[in-house]
């Protein structure tokens, strides 16, 4: 029976909780393994009493014990974690430390932030965030989206996140949308109430989104900006000084004048930018032939003009094409990259894989060495 015990501990220890993705033994969550027979009952311990995820988590448990050899049938109790369970799970994960400090602006990290800006709305920044995460998913990237447009969130509903955050002790476990995981002030208003919030409390809501929150090892975080260059881009400039800016824009010359604008905020806040992206930046007819209702050129010119303002070359990325797939693949939860072979899908995919391709790593940043 003991034999038979230590396979089975074996078999939990490659189940993985749905949320954290750490193996359930790792975590403290398998408190009970008993055998009797060939008949085993294993008692997991849940984060919290209303983990939804509970069905997944048995059925995996149920899926790897059946496999070992000598088990006859398997049953699993679930229990819950204690307070004090729950603080040494967030210690384990984030550190036994009391300080808190935001994991992406440490020296050690390996993640690359970018914020998806434009200084004007409504050029389809939420939609360009989201099929970049899922096309950079879908390459086995690990992916994080944060929804800083506080007053307009519309990120969880383009990435299908139907659940809610868990909070386990001080920390915040992010749900999960096409592999891609997210967290959005949309979570934690009721219906659509309105967010009537001046910059303190905005200062407040970013950090605990990006302290609190538990990321993990993230390849890329996508940060989703709100239109303007107010109190949430200062407020990221502070928090986040190694993340970089694509900038998206339209054709029109307007809004492309008003994306420069938000391009040369990174003159003041020391924000590298990357490249540009021209959304809809056409439309293609019956007869194959290209129609550009909103006019040509927008997105050529604020890459030109950053370069020369900047004094480094700020490429034009991709130019969108006009797709209704794109807004309805948002409403649906099921962004345009992952089943659309359309122009608008590669050119979203071919943006994604030029930020998938750039080195992780601290390449481009300044090292404080201490030349004594």
């Amino acid at each position: 029976m003991s034999d038979l015990k230590e396979r089975v501990t074996a078999a939990l220890a490659t189940v993985q909780d749905p949320e954290i993705h750490r193996p359930i033994t790792e975590l403290g969550m398998v408190r009970d393994v008993a055998v009797d027979a060939g008949a085993v009952t294993v008692t997991v311990a849940l984060t919290v009493s209303g983990c939804p995820l509970r069905e997944k988590i048995v059925a995996d448990v149920t899926a790897a014990v059946e496999q070992v050899p000598g088990v006859a049938s398997v049953a699993v109790e679930l229990d819950v974690m204690t307070d004090e369970q729950r603080t040494d799970l967030r210690k384990r994960l984030k550190g036994g430390g009391e300080e808190r400090t935001v994991p992406f602006a440490e020296p050690a990290s390996l993640t690359r932030v970018y914020c998806v800006a434009s200084a004007k709305g409504g050029v389809g920044k939420s939609s360009v965030t989201a099929n970049l995460a899922a096309a950079l998913a879908r390459r086995g990237l690990s992916v994080g989206v944060l929804d800083a447009d506080i007053y307009g969130h519309s990120i969880p509903r383009a990435l299908g996140v139907r659940t809610m955050p868990v909070q386990v002790d001080r920390m915040i476990i992010p749900p999960v949308g096409h592999g891609v995981k997210v967290i959005s002030m949309g979570m934690f208003t009721e219906k659509n109430a309105p967010v009537l919030w001046r910059g303190p409390m905005l200062h407040r809501a970013l950090e605990q989104f990006l302290v609190d929150v538990f990321w993990g090892d993230l390849d890329v975080l996508l940060v989703d900006m709100p239109p303007g260059t107010g109190d949430v881009q200062i407020t990221l400039a502070q928090m986040l000084p190694n993340a970089e800016s694509l900038v998206v824009t339209t054709p029109h010359l307007a809004a492309a004048e008003v994306a420069e604008r938000a391009g040369t905020v990174a003159l003041q806040t020391k924000q590298r930018i990357v490249g540009v992206v021209e959304n809809m930046a056409w439309a293609e007819l019956p007869d194959g032939s290209r129609w550009e209702p909103f006019g040509s050129g927008g997105g050529a010119q604020v890459a030109a003009t950053l370069t020369a303002e900047l004094g480094y070359e700020v490429p034009l990325l991709g130019r969108i094409p006009i797709d209704p797939g794109i807004g309805l693949g948002a409403d649906e939860g099921v962004p345009l990259v992952l089943g659309d072979e359309g122009a608008a899908a590669s050119v979203l995919r071919t943006v994604g894989d030029w930020v998938a391709d750039r080195p992780r790593g601290l390449a481009g940043r300044r090292l404080a060495l201490d030349m004594s």
